[in-house]
């Protein structure tokens, strides 16, 4: 099959691999109809190198339809149209049963120390074969594809496999009061969902994004929105009373704008021999932060801070300071993906649309233009907000 493949830093390419077969009785495998570029594919593409093997395939966000189950799947049948969360869970242990699937006992990672295992996301999270391609095997199937209808199109669907659920999940951890104040830093697609759904829950959206593409898109769907400027965190308290918003979700991580050295140091790190590189990072590495500390800055006193922006270094200098005298409660983590979808698939299938799913894709694309895509996406050349690959 076709798939694309981790080469390098920042070097990508489809290659032709093996196809996946049945490995265990309760696996499934399907052919991938749509897979997307996430933002978190950005950290593989040239900061998580150390932690990927030549030819590992990438890719976390895919939906398709089962071509092949294995004896012990008892829910789904060849042909039948699904979507794959990016968590790879059992759905029996005690976390998942917590609705923590997110920290699987079955598929934690326990050599690493690290939760549940992940499609395409490195040897930290189980080096599993991931879904931009044309085939993927699906572990756990009965608890980790999704059956959805057949009427809609496939970009109504196939983002509960990570963004949608990510961006519900970071404004549930906000918990917000009636008519609250959300501010929402990154307009990339976990930032844009965010801000459409503080919106569809009835608070007040602040985003802040230096892209002007992106800031028109969150325009459009009746959200305030701000620049990346020298005197935001004053803008933004003016804007609330001088208060700060009630909450604030970063949806922006560890490559974040503005933070120069740190950004040298991560990818000084990308380019040492792998054994090194691994211990750097394990030890010493930090994460580019400008995003985490505006939102300290600017959220309220006795507010929250809600990270869905992925973060990985070992070292990071937070403010603890501010934190304690400030009151704030700070959630985090990957999405529970499995825990949201019951919530979310009636209003991906809404006739209304009522988080403007139909509005975000910005690039669709072949599989086979994904190492250019990814560039592009990036560089956030040419309007770039959100690709789909179509295998």
């Amino acid at each position: 099959m076709r798939a694309l493949t981790w080469q390098g830093t920042m070097k990508v390419r489809v290659d032709e691999v093996p196809d996946p077969v049945l490995q265990d009785a309760t696996d499934a495998i399907i052919r991938v109809t749509s897979t997307a570029i996430c933002g978190s594919d950005l950290h593989l593409y040239d900061v998580l190198g150390p932690f990927l093997d030549k030819g590992d395939v990438l890719g976390h966000e895919p939906m398709g339809i089962v071509e092949e189950v294995g004896s012990g799947v008892t829910s789904l049948s060849v042909g039948d149209r699904v979507v794959i969360p990016f968590v790879i869970a059992c759905g029996f242990c005690y976390m998942c049963q917590k609705g923590l699937t997110t920290q699987c006992e079955t598929t934690q990672n326990r050599k690493s120390g690290t939760g549940a295992s992940l499609y395409g996301y490195t040897e930290l999270y189980g080096s599993v074969p991931g879904g931009q391609a044309e085939l993927l095997r699906v572990p756990f199937a009965d608890f980790n594809a999704l059956k959805v209808g057949t009427e809609l199109p496939d970009e109504r669907y196939l983002f509960l496999s990570d963004i949608l659920p990510t961006a519900w999940q970071g404004v549930q951890y906000c918990e917000l009061p009636e008519g609250g104040v959300l501010a929402v830093l990154g307009l990339g697609p976990v930032g844009q969902f965010a801000s459409r759904i503080g919106k569809y829950l009835g608070h007040r959206v602040i985003a802040v994004d230096p892209v002007p593409e992106r800031r028109a898109m969150a325009e459009r769907h009746g959200i305030e929105t701000f620049d990346l400027t020298d005197d935001i965190a004053d803008r933004l308290r003016e804007a609330t009373e001088g208060r700060g918003p009630d909450a604030v979700v970063d949806a922006v991580g560890m490559e974040a704008h503005g933070n120069p050295v740190a950004a040298f140091g991560q990818f000084a790190t990308g380019l040492l021999p792998d054994a090194l590189a691994k211990k750097a990072a394990e030890t010493v590495g930090v994460d580019r932060l400008a995003a985490m500390m505006l939102a300290f800055d600017v959220v309220k006193r006795g507010g929250t801070v809600s990270l869905s922006g992925v973060y990985a270094g070992a070292a990071d200098p937070v403010p603890f300071m501010t934190i304690f005298d400030k009151g704030i409660t700070l959630k985090m983590g990957q999405c529970n993906v499995h825990r949201w979808l019951d919530e979310l698939l009636p209003l991906a299938e809404d006739p209304a649309d009522p988080l403007g799913i139909d509005d975000l894709v910005t690039h669709q694309v072949p599989l086979e233009d994904a190492a250019r895509m990814y560039d592009v996406f990036k560089k956030k050349e040419d309007g770039c907000i959100k690709v789909v690959l179509k295998p």
